[in-house]
């Protein structure tokens, strides 16, 4: 008969991350009888929570900006992944100065805390964290995300960007550890469960799995990603948790190799090797080249006989994470980049503009002046776009089905699919830069047969019934870079007016100016897609 020893599943280590002490009153040290117990006033989880959010929706990690960087020293990258890279350093200085958020997507706020069993708060921890999610996101240029359900198909923003997802551990000891999270609509559609089976667990079908799933993925979620990939798991749920974790660099200190016992480990063969399949779908940093991820998390866990889930998610270009801890010491929150402009170099290769497009003409002359240019030529937009995104979609699908027909703006001017996080006194626009154009694909025929979305701009890769409307309507589908949200908001939006909706806050329709306004020819009215090949003859 076996003994028992007891194996945590995931093995902590040391902490090596960087705090620095914030200037809240420690929790005091009461004695219970012959325990000694830490008391700590719940006022501090409201006051450590805005930090935390304050800080993680203008500034990013050291280490994924010298990933950035590095993109722009290495001679294989291609010039539109150094293109990119370039805009988001500059999106990274300019969100540094917290006025405007580094995405206009700001999150859904999530919360994890591992809390020691003797401290004590008295309150329930949920409520005073939402407390400084609410006033964070009041004070702050954060954009409501949240849709509260009325009914089954009724949905209203609830105003607050509440609820968040708040999930609070019980542990021994007297130290409190949290991790904050902003995760934007975009990076988060992204995450995958396959229930899969025995059969994968060997080197051929492992890769043929991978390289489909790696091209499943997309530029949708503003890559270069921090790509998570976790094989095994107790359960669906924990697989996913995993992933997600994993993408925040949470799980980066774990055994590298497994034992008999279960316990969870880091595969850094297989990391590499992901990373160079990558690289071999020349995907890039979202208009192809090499840098389709930064870099890859692989973790192993334990198995039903029964099971093999495997789980895949990605932290993207907002790579919006912060750790913090509450000990005897103090109120300790993770140190993030306050000073990215010197990652930038004051020249680089990517500094030419590409080719500048008028809007301020017949949707006609535009149209006959796409067509001459092949896909992936980099456009800088001049001039008004109308912004509209799934719920006014819907509506003007809506309209379209009782007979009003399209509005004329849908026909005049071209379709950018976003949506503004709140703007800052003094300027013309909040942050603002695209969402997944993949959401409005089943309306684009319709649309387009009414002379409406000749030219829509986004980001990410469309489907093949976009590509078909577009060589049968003559329309074109611009991508926009999906990251650099901050940077669009500042220098290339002038002006920002509602047409239409007002009552659907972000969603609202709205009427835009632009300058220089950078974006690339993704599919043309010929059938080329840039992601896809001859879409519309195939």
């Amino acid at each position: 008969m076996s003994s028992f020893v007891y194996q945590p599943l995931f093995e902590s280590h040391e902490d090596h991350t960087h705090y620095r002490k914030l200037p809240l009153p420690a929790p005091q040290l009461e004695k219970w009888g012959n325990t000694s117990v830490l008391r700590l006033d719940p006022d501090v989880l409201v006051q450590l929570c805005e930090v935390a959010f304050d800080d993680v929706s203008h500034l990013l990690r050291t280490s994924h900006l010298e990933k950035l960087a590095a993109i722009l020293k290495d001679p294989e990258a291609s010039s539109n992944d150094r293109f990119v890279a370039v805009e988001l350093l500059k999106n990274a200085v300019i969100a540094a100065e917290r006025i405007f958020p580094s995405c206009q997507d700001t999150g859904t706020a999530l919360v994890m805390g591992k809390k020691g069993e003797r401290l004590i708060t008295g309150v329930d921890d949920v409520e005073w964290l939402s407390r400084g999610i609410f006033q964070i996101y009041q004070k702050r240029n954060l954009r409501f995300s949240q849709l509260a359900p009325l009914s089954m198909y009724e949905e209203k923003n609830t105003g607050t960007n509440l609820p968040a997802q708040i999930e609070i551990f019980s542990r021994p000891g007297q130290d409190y550890d949290l991790l904050f999270i902003a995760k934007g609509g975009g990076s988060a559609n992204k995450s995958y469960l396959y229930q899969k089976t025995k059969s994968v667990l060997n080197p051929g079908s492992m890769e043929a799995f991978v390289k489909e799933a790696l091209s499943s993925l997309g530029t949708a979620a503003c890559p270069p990603y921090h790509l998570a990939f976790v094989v095994g798991g107790t359960s669906a749920e924990m697989t996913l948790k995993t992933v997600k974790l994993a993408s925040c660099g949470y799980y980066d200190d774990l055994p590298t190799s497994g034992n008999p016992k279960g316990r969870a480990f880091r595969d850094l063969e297989m990391e590499g090797q992901i990373e160079k399949w990558a690289q071999e779908t020349k995907i890039g940093a979202q208009f192809g080249g090499k840098y389709f991820v930064h870099d890859v998390r692989v973790i192993r866990l334990p198995r039903h006989g029964a099971s093999c889930p495997i789980g895949i998610g990605v932290s993207c270009s907002a790579d919006r994470q912060i750790k913090a801890k509450i000990t005897s010491e103090g109120i300790f929150l993770e140190q993030l980049e306050e000073n990215p402009a010197r990652f930038l170099p004051t020249h680089h290769q990517s500094s030419e503009k590409g080719l500048a497009l008028d809007l301020n003409r017949p949707m006609k002359e535009i149209l006959d002046e796409l067509h001459k240019l092949p896909v992936s030529t980099r456009v800088m937009l001049n001039g008004p776009l109308i912004v509209a995104r799934d719920i006014a979609h819907a509506k003007i699908l809506e309209r379209i089905q009782s007979g009003k027909g399209i509005p004329e703006y849908f026909k005049k001017y071209p379709v950018y699919y976003a949506g503004p996080a709140k703007t800052p006194q003094g300027f013309p626009s909040g942050s603002f830069g695209p969402t997944t154009s993949q959401r409005m694909d089943p309306y684009v025929p319709v649309f387009q047969k009414e002379g409406g979305s000749l030219i829509m701009l986004g980001k990410g890769n469309r489907t093949r019934e976009v590509t078909e409307s577009c060589k049968k309507f003559g329309g074109f589908y611009l991508g926009s870079i999906g990251g650099p949200a901050a940077r669009l908001g500042k220098d290339c939006i002038t002006r920002v007016e509602v047409l239409e909706y007002p009552e659907l806050g972000m969603e609202a329709i709205w009427k835009i100016e632009v300058k220089d306004f950078p974006a690339f020819i993704i599919v043309d009215d010929k059938g080329n897609d840039f992601f896809g090949g001859r879409g519309g003859e195939e």
